[in-house]
């Protein structure tokens, strides 16, 4: 065998060694120290908490209401001789026009009914402009309305928070709306986006890192399928998911209390929404007043909009908190705000 092969295989099993054995390999370079741990265990992941529901399947039933019109009568207008015991009695002198005989006061009479029949035609076909111009707009307004409602095209977005452990008191406000909230119905999911949104809202000074995100799909099965990938990929970070409610289902569970931990400075808190816009609800954020707009515009969706809904924290209980470490390991997408 050649001396280049010894030397390889004489690496190789260095190399095993090392591996099956798990040591530490200490390279020390000429200012600082590299540390190199093999074989440590992973940190420990917290417990969080979830709830939401709704679907992107079927769109929410709505109600459509088409402006009534009213439609005038036509008049006729019909006129009479003026007689009595069968002789028609004129006064002043004749003039005869077609075979009948007209005196100078009938002509003025009629010449003032027509003035007011024209006057009154005139005086309806304005309010009949008006009432179609206003009618039209209705319907105009309307029809922009339920045009994102109508179609396949939704809106799928992404929050993220970083808080200071020293706003724990949010722990326990999710904790509740979760407990309390009607999940299975539209209009409790609706409720759990709005107090979600304001609790974050309420706590400016507390935020510390931010991810966002808002896109649009042209297809509710897609949608459906990235949501679902998005808050999988958040529930794997937790080590259990100690608090449930979705789809009104509650569910608890004891957490896990880690005393050897050391003590942690954040909580996280992700939003995941799912809406009938038509485009994204918010573009980038970064500092604070960006995501107080992005923030103000969840909490401002209407109920007939929201489709899905999803809230997670971790950790769950309001006396754990993330350690720096912690937080950048399982959210790496998050980012100091501005």
């Amino acid at each position: 065998m050649k001396p280049k092969s010894k030397l390889q295989l004489l690496c190789a099993a260095a190399v095993s060694f090392l591996l099956v054995n798990a040591v530490d390999i200490q390279l020390t370079p000429t200012s600082n120290q590299l540390k190199l741990n093999i074989g440590t265990e992973a940190q420990a992941r917290r417990g969080g908490g979830r709830s939401g529901g709704g679907s992107f399947r079927s769109a929410p039933s709505r109600s459509r209401s088409s402006p009534s019109r009213s439609s005038g009568s036509d008049s006729n207008y019909g006129g009479g001789g003026y007689s009595s015991g069968g002789t028609t009695i004129y006064v002043g002198p004749r003039y005869s026009y077609g075979g009948y005989y007209y005196s100078p006061i009938s002509l003025i009479v009629l010449v003032i009914i027509l003035a007011i029949l024209v006057a009154a035609i005139a005086y309806a076909i304005s309010i009949s402009k008006k009432q179609a111009i206003s009618s039209s707009s209705t319907e105009t307004y309307a029809s922009t309305g339920n045009r994102e409602l109508d179609n396949n095209i939704v809106t799928i977005s992404k929050i993220q928070v970083g808080l200071l452990a020293q706003a724990r008191s949010i722990q326990t406000q999710l904790s509740q709306l979760s407990l309390n909230i009607d999940t299975d119905t539209p209009e409790g999911l609706s409720e759990l986006l709005q107090e979600s949104a304001l609790a974050l809202l309420r706590m400016p000074e507390n935020w510390t890192h931010v991810s966002a995100t808002s896109k649009t799909v042209r297809s509710r099965d897609e949608a459906e399928a990235i949501f679902n990938q998005f808050s999988i990929e958040e529930r794997g970070k937790f080590s259990g998911e100690t608090l449930t409610n979705v789809n009104g289902k509650v569910r608890q569970m004891q957490a896990d209390s880690n005393s050897d931990s050391e003590p942690g400075s954040y909580i996280v808190v992700t939003l995941l929404i799912g809406t009938e816009d038509d485009r994204p609800l918010f573009g980038n954020v970064y500092s604070t007043n960006e995501l107080k707009q992005a923030l103000e515009r969840i909490a401002s969706t209407p109920p007939e909009y929201l489709s899905k809904f999803e809230l997670l924290w971790t950790p769950q209980v309001e006396t754990e908190s993330l350690t720096y470490d912690e937080m950048l390991s399982e959210y790496a997408g998050l980012m100091q705000i501005a």
